[in-house]
């Protein structure tokens, strides 16, 4: 569960889902290919658009064009309603699971008052919240940036600053941001908004990839928190305007 403190944090922490906290064990694509039966009556096949990193928003408009359906608002709109019915039918099935470490940093996280968390997500808020809370850490993060809110992951970053700044009443420096994912696009929307930049190979992409994109720190993965946060704590808080 998470927790309120009275200190106001110094450090933000905004959090990739699919490949840096969980695998849905493709839930996801199940979802999307049952959402465009159900909505447009287009029988299933292979996903043709590149989903790794990418927004719910900018996968669903490939697909649209991709069976010669227009994105519009209501198409979207349609299809975004029966993905997300979909999805809450498909996370049971399959084998989906919370990353090793995980719960135990999110925990640790919410419990130490210099230090907020947020989503800084491809997902939609709604496949998100039911995504994560299916693994019962939804309530670890009560803000964040999702696909609603833009089309392109480097827009993100600014929707979960302002909302974790009307959260905590107070602004987080960009060199007190830190975001972490599995994909160069996480990277690079970290580096779009002047944040510290943390990639873990628990996705698609490997050490020897990610390291390729510059990122600040990489990890295997998160299974051992020491890393993770001798990393958080080295980094200076900046100082504070008040």
């Amino acid at each position: 569960m998470s927790r309120q403190h009275a200190t106001k944090p110094r450090k933000l922490l905004l959090w990739d889902i699919d490949g840096t906290l969980m695998h849905s064990d493709r839930a996801g694509e199940r979802a999307l290919n049952t959402a465009l039966k159900r909505v447009f009556n287009i029988p299933v096949r292979p996903i043709q658009v590149d989903m790794a990193g990418r927004t719910d928003r900018y996968i669903a408009e490939g697909i649209l064009r991709a069976h010669n359906l227009e994105p519009t608002q209501e198409n979207l709109h349609d299809f975004f309603e029966g993905y997300v019915d979909a999805l809450a039918e498909e996370m049971p099935r399959g084998k989906p699971r919370i990353l090793d470490g995980v719960a135990a940093i999110l925990e640790a996280v919410a419990a130490r008052p210099d230090l907020a968390q947020g989503l800084l997500t491809g997902n939609l808020e709604s496949s998100a919240c039911i995504k994560l809370t299916h693994f019962d850490v939804w309530d670890y993060f009560p803000f964040g940036a999702y696909a609603d809110d833009a089309a392109v992951r480097n827009d993100l970053g600014p929707h979960a600053l302002r909302r974790a700044r009307d959260h905590h009443t107070c602004a987080f420096a960009p060199g007190d941001v830190f975001v972490i994912g599995d994909t160069p696009h996480d990277i690079e929307c970290g580096r779009a908004i002047g944040a510290h930049t943390i990639a873990v190979a628990t996705g698609h992409y490997s050490v020897a990839e990610l390291t390729a994109h510059r990122p600040e720190v990489v990890l295997a993965s998160l299974e051992d928190p020491a890393p993770f946060f001798a990393f958080i704590d080295g980094v200076e808080p900046a100082a504070s305007g008040d």
